[in-house]
């Protein structure tokens, strides 16, 4: 490798450590001002937990699923009405 392609390599793994840093410290700020809600997202939209045999995100299979949760603004959870009924705080049957 040459000096240059070292000095940029080294500049990109930098670069990168800060911007994963930045992203840690605006999602932490983020999660104070919000708060999971289950039953709102539509299938495949989750952002984690989505019942027995699924991984994390976006792997919820129906809309509504009860026991899959969305990301929301802190405090609007159990205003949001869907077809299945209210958001919820806890998950859902």
């Amino acid at each position: 490798m040459t000096r240059t392609a070292t000095t940029a390599a080294l500049a990109a793994a930098i670069a990168l450590s800060a911007g994963v840093s930045i992203a840690a410290a605006d999602e932490h700020k983020a999660g104070a001002q919000t708060e999971k809600c289950y039953g709102v997202s539509k299938a495949g939209e989750n952002d984690c937990k989505a019942g027995a045999g699924t991984s994390c995100a976006g792997t919820s299979k129906v809309d509504y699923q009860g026991d899959a949760w969305k990301m929301v603004k802190k405090g609007t959870c159990v205003t949001i009405k869907t077809p299945k009924g209210m958001g919820s705080l806890t998950p859902k049957a």
